[in-house]
Parts: structure tokens; C-alpha cells; sequence
């Protein structure tokens, strides 16, 4: 339920000499964001889509999926919510029917951004750890088919969050601003809806990811000791092994990008817990409390550009590739100024 009150300052009970200086840190922190992270988001899906960077197809398609869904994210949360509120308070997206619109398709890219990425866990935990599964699964095919089936589903699980609002007044015939019902708190059936979404984002996904990259680890050590076995190497030999070394470059990437979810994640995740175990109403944080939630919105939202760092740290073909993107338009003006002074 924070996600409806995080920008009700009036209602804090912190004191408003500190709010200023927040304010201009968070100002310019998002501006930043959204800038970094439009331009990662769509360098990395330019560069996935291609296809040339050495990674399966299975993989490829739910790297492609994630970049998409983090930028959705950046547009609907960093842009249109954190910006819009910072450098324009009253807007076209003020309008009651536009923010209500606007507040489904937020939680639909968030959890589809959270949930890919579990997807990508269990498809790397099918191909690593389940080979007679690994054929049928872990295909383009199949990628394609779970994303739309998981985006489908989640964009209905969010779609009655269009009803829970209020206009707070009609100027010109128009409704405008966005209050959640006071039945929103009260009535069973809305507190259930509500709890049930954040246990499915974030708290299901944050146990499931652990889970698999625990079994895929444990998985890949086990074997690496066996095969290491067979093939001499427990006496001094050293013979490469292409299959470990395919597994080893799959394990670096899966844990990277799920170790970077959990990371920045888990503020967020236990200020959720502190949330719902204290029964604390976050209108009424004090000013520490009101920092580790906004610190956990900083880092949760930043999550959304870490993904295409991550590609280029861990995949050699997937930095050249960014070096060919980026060196391209400098070629083209260079080639440009050329043609035109001869």
C-alpha cells in the first residue's frame, strides 16, 4: 500500500527543515535514473535483439523481456510517477481516470519486471540442473509462450487497482487527483487484494529466486567435483571441459543479475515486512522510518538499470557489441563531415 501514499509528505510526522534537503536529493537522483535508464534499457534490448551475443536462444528471449519490462518501469514509475511529481505536481496524468489508468499499468510493469525475472531463474535451473527437461523448456518458443501467459496474467491480477480511487474534486466537469476509498482499509476483500499483491511481488518472487540460485549452485558444485573426477583433474590433470565452462559463464550471469534483484531489493522488502508485521501506517513514520522507505524506493527503482551493466561485465560479445552501438552514429557524423567538405 505504500505505493499510494509514498508522496503524501504533508501527512508525515517528520519536520519539514529535513524534507527540503530530501527533496532536492530525490529530485535529482531520479532525473539521473531516468536518463541512465532509458538509454541502458534500450541500448540493451538493441543489442539482445540482435542476436549475436553468444547466448541461447531461451536466454536471449528473457534477457530481451527483462530490458523491456525495466524500461516500462523507468517510463511508468521514474518518469511519469517520481518526475511528474517532483517538476510537475498537477498534470494531464492528475486527471482521476488518467492516474487510476496509470497506477495499473505502474504495478503491471513492476511485476512483470520482478516476476521475468524469476522466470530466468527457473529457466536457467531447468537448463543447468534438468537435462531431460532443458530440451523441451528451454526454447524460444517456449520463452515467448510463459512471458505472454506471466504479462497477461499480471496485467488482470492489477487491473482492479483502476477502481480503488477517488476524485478529490470536479473543475470544469473533470475529475481530477486520485485518492484511494476509505473502504480501500476497510473492506476484507480490498485488505486481502492488497496483501495478496505483495505477496506476490515482492515476496514470493524474493523467496523463489533464492531457492532456485541455491539448487542451481549447489547443482553445478556437485557436478563440477564429479566430472573433475572422471576426467583426471582431482590428480593434477588439466584438461578443459566445454561443458563446466558453458555452465560456469550461465551461473555467473544468473547469479549476477538475481544477486543485483535481491541486493537492491531488500530494503524495500523489509520496510513491506515492517509495514505489515508493525501494522505501522506510513503517514505516521518518523523521519528515520520515512528515510529507510525512501532509500528502498531509490534502490528498488535503480534495479530496473542495473541488467545491462551486468551483460557487459559478464559477457565479452555482449561488450563489443555495445562498443559497435555506440561507435556507429560517432562514425556516421564523422563520415558525414567528411563527405560534406569534399
Amino acid at each position: 500500500m505504500q505505493a499510494l501514499c509514498q508522496h503524501q509528505e504533508e501527512s508525515h510526522h517528520f519536520t519539514w527543515k529535513m524534507l527540503i534537503p530530501i527533496q532536492h536529493v530525490l529530485k535529482s537522483y531520479y532525473m539521473v535514473l531516468a536518463i541512465v535508464g532509458i538509454t541502458v534499457n534500450l541500448l540493451g534490448i538493441v543489442i539482445l535483439s540482435s542476436g549475436k551475443c553468444g547466448l541461447h536462444a531461451s536466454t536471449t528471449c528473457y534477457l530481451v523481456a527483462m530490458s523491456t519490462a525495466d524500461l516500462l518501469v523507468v517510463i511508468t514509475e521514474v518518469v511519469l510517477n517520481q518526475i511528474n511529481y517532483y517538476y510537475l505536481p498537477v498534470s494531464f496524468l492528475s486527471i482521476t481516470p488518467v492516474c487510476s489508468a496509470h497506477t495499473v499499468l505502474l504495478r503491471a510493469a513492476t511485476d512483470c519486471s520482478v516476476w521475468f525475472t524469476v522466470m530466468f531463474s527457473f529457466d536457467r535451473f531447468v537448463a543447468i540442473c534438468c537435462q531431460k527437461l532443458k530440451e523441451k523448456y528451454c526454447s524460444k518458443k517456449t520463452g515467448v509462450i510463459i512471458l505472454a501467459i506471466t504479462c497477461v496474467l499480471l496485467c488482470l491480477k492489477n487491473s482492479p487497482y483502476y477502481f480503488i480511487f477517488d476524485k478529490q474534486e470536479i473543475i470544469n466537469n473533470i475529475p481530477w487527483f486520485c485518492y484511494p476509498k476509505a473502504s480501500f482499509y476497510t473492506e476484507p476483500h480490498w485488505v486481502g487484494f492488497d496483501l495478496f499483491n505483495t505477496l506476490l511481488t515482492p515476496f514470493i518472487p524474493f523467496s523463489l529466486i533464492l531457492l532456485l540460485n541455491a539448487l542451481t549452485v549447489k547443482h553445478i558444485l556437485v557436478a563440477s567435483r564429479v566430472r573433475k573426477g572422471l576426467r583426471g583433474q582431482s590428480i593434477g590433470g588439466n584438461h578443459s571441459d566445454p561443458e563446466m565452462e558453458s555452465r560456469r559463464k550461465s551461473l555467473i550471469l544468473l547469479v549476477t543479475i538475481s544477486g543485483s534483484f535481491i541486493v537492491l531489493w531488500l530494503v524495500f522488502v523489509i520496510e513491506n515486512m515492517y509495514y505489515f508485521i508493525g501494522a505501522t501506517d506510513p503517514t505516521d513514520y518518523t523521519d528515520s522510518e520515512y528515510i529507510f522507505q525512501q532509500v528502498g524506493w531509490m534502490l528498488r527503482n535503480l534495479s530496473c538499470c542495473t541488467n545491462t551493466f551486468i551483460y557487459g561485465a559478464a559477457q565479452s560479445k555482449f561488450r563489443e557489441q555495445a562498443k559497435s552501438v555506440v561507435k556507429y552514429p560517432v562514425r556516421s557524423i564523422i563520415e558525414c563531415i567528411k563527405n560534406k567538405r569534399f
